[in-house]
């Protein structure tokens, strides 16, 4: 029981895909513009991560070695062409926001990575949990820089003016994808203050 609290916990606090171990840096530049995208898209990753992760445990011991990148890549194509589809099937809007990126999450590192170094030496249960909570860390951190970056670049908060009756001036800056990475900068410094083991020696 220890252990699955440690897997559910570890990803979204002490070892977060992106601020401990600096993958998934990419989409958290590019779709991070609006608070919209950014739940969508960490929902889509976060979803793709836990059944990958899943499939590819439940298959584990009848993959052969040598063709287990080609077998992992055919799995988590299917879950972003389902991922995808259900998009377009709800929120065509959205998926034509992100256009390119929901297909991209085929070559997230965090996917693959938590495949390799999780789902094929763990049985299917903690494998997809330890998918899903993953996918909730990496996540958590696309929120977070998304609402940053569309209240003080646009001054609105999931499409409704919010700065605007104060009479703040829409900052540009912060829009572009330069900023994204000077706030992910900033996340990753606050952890590295708080959590003192993460800190260089």
């Amino acid at each position: 029981m220890s252990n699955l609290k440690e897997t559910i916990l570890n990803p979204i606090l002490k070892g977060n895909p992106i601020t401990v171990l600096i993958l998934g840096i990419c989409s958290s530049l590019a779709v991070t513009v609006e608070l919209k995208g950014a739940i969508v898209m960490a929902l889509s990753v976060t979803i793709v991560t836990g059944l990958s992760s899943y499939v590819c445990s439940l298959l584990r011991k009848t993959i052969p070695n040598r063709v287990r990148i080609i077998v992992q890549l055919v799995v988590v194509a299917l879950m972003v062409i389902v991922v995808d589809q259900f998009l377009k099937a709800y929120s065509y809007t959205i998926e034509k926001q992100l256009s390119v990126y929901i297909g991209l999450i085929i070559t997230n590192c965090i996917v693959m990575g938590r495949i390799e170094a999780y789902a094929l030496g763990n049985k299917p249960l903690p494998s997809l949990l330890d998918g899903l909570a993953n996918g909730l860390g990496y996540g958590i951190i696309l929120v977070i820089v998304a609402f940053f970056r569309e209240l003080f670049g646009s001054g609105t908060l999931f499409g409704v003016p919010v700065l605007s009756a104060i009479g703040y001036t829409n900052n540009g800056l912060v829009i572009l994808p330069p900023f994204a990475l000077i706030l992910l900068g900033c996340i990753i410094w606050i952890q590295r203050s708080i959590q003192k083991d993460l800190q260089e020696k």
